[in-house]
């Protein structure tokens, strides 16, 4: 069944939020081990740069799942070694890491990388030159998954159902006035404009504005007089963290008390530590459960992070690198005989349900390569990002 209309291809700055990285650039996440007895895997993430505050806790996260598997023996007997190198968030260098990765290291898949833009510039030599799977890539656009593409699988709910999902959110909440407040490049718009349908699908007699900001904004004092003037009953913030921080701190200041949503870039701790007080009951959606939830996945989560990464943020971006790695192991698990890419690729078209516990069920086939379209809904209170209720699919987007 085809899940997706539009082409959005438009992501590009948004999906800039998931990479870290360390010094440590091209260091194997689980040590050598012979070819016989190791899964070998691959992945580009920006560990320096702008966006290494996001690369760095993606590989924290995936780095201590694949430590504590091969510590209980590995998948079906064999390690896993990821071997993880600096891209700077540079499409170019990803180029020529892809080419180290699958001419150099002989890796059998791409797993847990980040960028769109980055894997775009690469997917010409890795998917289609050398038919190695990109598995659980950190960004990407419907155009990537429809019609799918031979080797490529995500597990990132797109950023266009993400603002499904929280405009359902505030219409349920009783508001009928709505006004979206966002920056204003391409990528950002073509999200804000997602929140009027499905708001609309909800309840016809919402009214839905949106407010433009210039991207990187800091003066949020003209932006909350607009929204005081619109007189709307609740706002959608479509901004970076920073941003986001920006516009509730001003909020605050000016003595504005609105419902406030947000999708999972604004979802983060630094939020949360730029805002402080000004980010209490903010409402958002993630792709993972918060990381301070009781269920036991993510207790393990936490454990693994103190034992395997000490010192690292045992936060969202680690969680999502994490659960990446998780759902591959758990998908590699079922091949029978040697793990090659095209076994890789077999596996996952017929990976019908993969629950890493943190995440939603993943399903895909031969005819969806995006594992799941739902979200975690979260909110801040007193000071902590705390899950809402279970995982919770939008309604379908027109």
């Amino acid at each position: 069944m085809r899940r997706f209309r539009r082409a959005a291809g438009t992501t590009a700055v948004l999906a800039a939020v998931a990479l870290t990285a360390n010094a440590c650039a091209g260091e194997d996440s689980a040590g050598a081990a012979g070819s016989s007895s190791e899964i070998h895997i691959g992945a580009w993430l920006p560990l320096t740069g702008a966006t290494a505050s996001y690369g760095v806790p993606e590989k924290a996260g995936a780095d201590a799942y694949f430590k504590m598997l091969n510590a209980q023996g590995g998948i079906n007997g064999r390690k896993v070694r990821w071997t993880v190198k600096d891209n700077a968030a540079d499409p170019q260098q990803t180029v020529q890491i892809a080419r180290e990765l699958v001419g150099q290291d002989k890796v059998v898949a791409i797993v847990n990388a980040n960028g769109t833009s980055q894997a775009e510039a690469a997917f010409p030599f890795v998917l289609n030159q050398s038919k190695v799977p990109v598995l659980n890539e950190v960004g990407g656009t419907e155009s990537w998954y429809e019609p799918p593409r031979a080797g490529l699988f995500g597990t990132q709910t797109l950023y266009e159902d993400q603002a499904a999902a929280i405009a359902a959110w505030a219409v349920q909440d009783g508001a009928k006035r709505i006004l979206v407040v966002h920056s204003d490049p391409a990528a950002f718009v073509n999200v804000a404009k997602q929140v009027e349908p499905v708001a609309k699908k909800v309840d016809p007699s919402v009214e839905v504005n949106r407010l433009a900001v210039k991207y990187q904004t800091t003066d949020y004092t003209p932006v909350i007089s607009k929204v005081k003037a619109a007189k709307p009953q609740a706002v959608i913030v479509v901004l970076t963290s920073p941003e986001a921080a920006a516009y509730l701190k001003e909020a605050k200041l000016q003595g504005l008390s609105l419902p406030t949503y947000a999708y999972a870039p604004v979802a983060a701790e630094s939020t949360v530590s730029l805002a402080k007080d000004a980010a209490e009951g903010l409402k958002a959606v993630q792709l993972v459960k918060a990381p301070s939830d009781p269920d036991p996945a993510v207790k393990e989560f936490r454990t693994a992070m103190a034992r395997y990464e000490p010192g690292q943020d045992a936060g969202f971006l680690a969680l999502w690198g994490w659960s990446n790695a998780k759902v591959f192991a758990e998908i590699a698990k079922t091949v029978k005989g040697p793990v090659t890419s095209q076994a890789l690729s077999t596996a996952y078209q017929k990976a019908s349900s993969v629950d890493p516990g943190v995440s939603p069920v993943m399903k895909f086939s031969a005819s969806e390569h995006l594992g799941t379209r739902s979200v975690q809904r979260v909110v801040v209170k007193n000071g902590v990002w705390t899950s809402v209720g279970d995982f919770y699919t939008p309604p379908a987007r027109d």
